[in-house]
């Protein structure tokens, strides 16, 4: 994504700001929403990887922790022409991953145990690759700030429950309830304002920068069929954050439903087997 989709998104985010903190409290609550917005995108851009990486408890590691993966993301690094990103994991059944940071040069990628337990070397080198496609296409930053603003937004519904809304609005406490009930779909659309065509960007960038699509169609296979039968709690506790993983971590609950972000996954690996077959890289999964 471009920087001006970046900041017409962002402007469109904070027209919502604007929106809820009416409804909560008239006019001096716009005012109130809109300094907290820019202080959000603020804090966002600069931080919104952090934030990210704590809310699901991600472990740095190193050459020395963990020397395989680490290991495997640097000679991926290497191949896609990235400087060397930050290398975390995340203990967590669910096979899964993703990557966060403002640019290349600021960037991390994190897998689940999940994926480094039930994965094959060929497999997790596909996912990192997908990861590493994003950082290379930029689509990092757009998807930290999304999440963490997303965040905000049902944040602000909170606050407009509890404190009752703007009795003075021509809406009065209807206009609460819309509110409350609404932020679910707004985190929803915010997401959705991400093309899901970078999904299929980094699929294809993915399988160039580890030179085996079957590998990045592989690991996608099983990571949909384990994420449908293992939970994902932090990501069930914090919705706005599904699409920044590889697959979508949601099921547990029905309203999951409301925040699918990713392209079918059968249509993913039909793209990758056809990338495949044109290429001459057909392998084990051919």
């Amino acid at each position: 994504m471009g920087v001006w989709r970046t900041g017409l998104l962002l402007a469109g985010l904070t027209a919502l700001f604007l929106v809820v903190g009416f409804l909560i409290g008239g006019e001096v609550g716009m005012l109130i929403a809109l300094a907290f917005a820019v202080g959000t995108n603020v804090f966002a851009y600069w931080n919104s990887d952090k934030v990210l990486l704590r809310m699901y408890g991600a472990r740095q590691v190193d050459a020395r922790t963990a020397p395989e993966f680490h290991g495997l993301v640097s000679d991926l690094a290497k191949q896609a022409g990235l400087p060397m990103p930050k290398v975390y994991v995340i203990e967590s059944a669910q096979p899964n991953a993703f990557a966060t940071g403002r640019n290349p040069e600021n960037a991390a990628v994190a897998a689940t145990t999940g994926l480094l337990q039930m994965m094959s070397r060929e497999e997790i080198a596909g996912v990192m690759a997908h990861e590493l496609a994003h950082v290379r296409n930029r689509d990092t930053l757009i998807m930290t700030v999304t999440a963490t603003i997303a965040g905000a937004l049902s944040m602000l519904a909170n606050f407009a429950l509890f404190f009752g809304g703007n009795r003075n609005s021509p809406l009065g406490f209807v206009g609460t309830l819309l509110v409350v009930i609404l932020s679910p779909l707004a985190a929803m659309l915010v997401q959705m304002a991400i093309s899901r065509t970078r999904e299929y960007a980094a699929d294809r960038g993915g399988a160039e920068i580890c030179g085996q699509p079957l590998w990045v169609a592989s690991a996608l296979e099983k990571l949909d069929a384990a994420s449908r039968r293992i939970d994902n709690r932090e990501a069930e506790d914090n919705p706005a954050t599904a699409h920044m993983f590889i697959v979508n971590p949601l099921h547990a609950r029905s309203v999951d439903g409301l925040f699918t972000t990713h392209p079918k996954t059968a249509e993913r690996v039909r793209r990758l087997r056809a990338m495949a077959a044109q290429s001459g890289t057909a392998g084990p999964w051919g």
